[in-house]
């Protein structure tokens, strides 16, 4: 692996930085979750017109920059730096890799461009699991999560030669907003049960009810979605939208994108808390106590310095994890290296934004405070993606740690 950044790619990182140091200040992030799509429409449109960041990973042809994971990792670094509440995530690392993997042609040539425009956002909706189960990063993906054929989930019938859902989910993030839904529901009954994915036009369909909900990290919007005899289309459907083409079930899909999701949440995290020990830095500089700089004490320079490297390390682990979503020869099980990035920037974070608070004193905790912002982050973030020690359990199990001392343990006895 060679560490080392492309022009391309330094580029790439040094003028994102430019344009949100100059458009998303705390000010505009604190403005921007309380409109009603919870992000500064002119901003992203601005991002993805002149930049290109929602089409980062969608190839050419499809009117994409036809870049990778690694450069998709270093805007989400970026973007994590302000906090920067977008709906990048769920369009260019969930449902965009999503319609080029299980689309047809004909979707793919209809969806893909008006993603990587900017034009139409997306939203991954998950009944009945989080993120990282569906994933398969903290557990095994076996679809109970859609409803398996029982009550719950989001349930799929076809009637009248039209795909209708029925069902609801939580926490789907920017879903009150998106353009575009992939909905993963359950269809086929118990015995013949398969999890497929569905798109669906909630601004052109009857039947569905979004609401945005409450939420700890506020700059991260999510929604209630309810489906009530929706009507969808196939995913991979043949040209009338039903099966007639063997439409694989989606679960495979979904873990395989689970190694390119983890490395771009984990430069997210380590965006954020690079910038969070920045702040704390700048603020142990000039707080003065006992007619000194605080930063000037043996301590605080002994904690910030441990937060420093912590931050290189996580960060490393991240950009590891997106070079081996790649897929190289010599690359290792990217959802198991994307895994390990993840739980260890999810940990760097809340320690970072920890320290932060107390490092800033009183102050770090109120609401005017930018810090406590990085701190709810943290907080959200380990809700919503982990927990920690379960995302290394499964990286392990997938390397098969626990086997091999097994073994070992067996041939000792």
């Amino acid at each position: 692996m060679d560490a080392t950044l492309s022009e391309e790619q330094a580029a790439i990182r040094h003028t994102l930085r430019d344009v949100l140091d100059r458009r998303s200040g705390p000010e505009s992030v604190r403005a921007a979750v309380l409109t009603w799509a919870g992000y500064d429409e002119a901003l992203w449109r601005r991002l993805a017109g002149r930049l290109g960041l929602p089409g980062l990973a969608v190839e050419r042809r499809y009117g994409g920059v036809g870049c990778g994971p690694t450069e998709l990792a270093l805007a989400c670094e970026e973007t994590g730096r302000v906090l920067l509440p977008s709906p990048l995530l769920s369009t260019a690392a969930l449902v965009a890799p999503l319609v080029a993997a299980l689309g047809t042609p004909g979707q793919r040539a209809r969806l893909l461009p008006r993603l990587a425009a900017g034009e139409l956002t997306g939203a991954l909706v998950l009944p009945g699991g989080t993120l990282s189960t569906v994933l398969g990063l903290t557990g095994a993906n076996d679809g109970d999560w859609s409803g398996g054929g029982r009550a719950g989930g989001v349930q799929a019938r076809r009637a009248d030669g039209r795909w209708r859902l029925y069902g609801e989910a939580g926490q789907v993030f920017d879903g009150h907003s998106a353009g575009l839904l992939l909905v993963a529901a359950h269809t086929g009954g118990y015995a013949r049960g398969r999890t497929l994915l569905f798109a669906v036009r909630p601004e052109e369909t009857r039947g569905v009810v979004r609401a945005r909900l409450t939420a700890l990290d506020e700059t991260r919007p999510q929604a209630r979605v309810e489906l009530r005899d929706a009507e969808a289309e196939l995913l991979g459907g043949g040209g009338d939208g039903g099966e007639s083409a063997v439409v694989p079930d989606a679960r495979p899909a979904l873990a395989a994108l689970g190694g390119v999701v983890a490395a771009v949440l984990a430069a997210e995290a380590v965006g954020a808390a690079d910038r969070a020990l920045e702040r704390t830095v700048e603020y142990a500089r000039v707080r003065e106590q006992f007619g000194r700089p605080i930063g000037s004490f043996q301590a605080v320079k002994h904690r910030l310095a441990d937060l420093y490297v912590a931050v290189r390390a996580a960060r490393s682990a991240a950009y590891y994890a997106a070079w081996a979503a790649v897929g190289g020869p010599d690359a290792p099980a990217g959802s198991a290296a994307g895994g390990l990035a993840l739980a260890q920037a999810l940990e760097t974070l809340r320690l970072v934004a920890g320290e932060a608070v107390q490092l800033h004193g009183g102050v770090g905790v109120t609401w005017e405070h930018d810090v406590q912002l990085y701190f709810k982050r943290a907080a959200s973030d380990e809700l919503l993606f982990g927990p920690v020690h379960r995302l290394r359990a499964r990286a392990a199990d997938a390397a098969g740690l626990f086997d091999a001392a097994a073994r070992r343990e067996t041939v000792v006895l």
